[in-house]
């Protein structure tokens, strides 16, 4: 496990909303650890260094409780929907080379043919791998496809030892050529000149009423 994904968590034996409150305003986090029969272990962890790491999805830490080796799995992270500060977490109990699902962010990387759109159908996939090998994300190499293509899970190039979890006919992603609404948009708007003559007429015709 490299170094970089280490953390010294603190066990945590007050609870309730106003204890989490104290852990955040110290900036650090809760959370609870669980998995593989144990008891939920209740937790601190260190705010900004937490932050960082679980910038990569699927994040496995390697944390320090107490003295005591712990691998766990990043598996839900509450975020107060204004601020975006972490408010809890939860981490599942995992080991070395047990296999675990989760889900993989697809990526696309270049260009489609000129003229056409690429519309990604499904942004992530489920796949099977060793709990300390979690490939960061799937890559999808779209340049220069044409119309009409369409790649599916089943296409997918996956990272040695990732086993396909999704159906393999998920659709990732189509390629199209947009619809044509230019023409629509010129016919909708009225030139300048058209809208002084309306203004123009109505002036007019007030004008001759109030004569009459």
């Amino acid at each position: 496990m490299a170094d970089d994904m280490r953390l010294t968590a603190e066990v945590r034996t007050s609870f309730g909303k106003g204890a989490a409150r104290k852990i955040r305003a110290a900036n650090k986090i809760p959370a609870v650890i669980y998995g593989h029969g144990t008891e939920p272990q209740h937790v601190t962890l260190p705010g900004h260094e937490t932050m960082l790491l679980i910038r990569k999805a699927n994040a496995v830490l390697e944390l320090d409780i107490a003295g005591a080796q712990q691998l766990a799995l990043v598996k839900d992270v509450q975020k107060d929907p204004v601020r975006q500060i972490i408010e809890h977490m939860d981490l599942i109990i995992v080991r070395r080379g047990e296999k675990v699902t989760v889900d993989i962010p697809v990526h696309l990387e270049g260009e489609s043919a000129p003229g056409t759109i690429a519309a990604q159908e499904n942004t992530t996939v489920s796949v099977e791998a060793e709990a300390t090998h979690i490939p960061e994300r799937i890559t999808v190499d779209i340049e220069g496809a044409t119309e009409g293509t369409q790649i599916h899970a089943s296409d997918l190039k996956l990272p040695s030892g990732s086993t396909l979890i999704s159906d393999p006919a998920t659709l990732i992603v189509a390629i199209s050529t947009p619809a044509g609404g230019a023409g629509e948009d010129e016919e909708a708007e009225p030139s300048g000149d058209s809208g002084a003559a309306v203004e123009e007429t109505g002036t007019g015709e007030t004008t001759d009423e109030a004569a009459e």
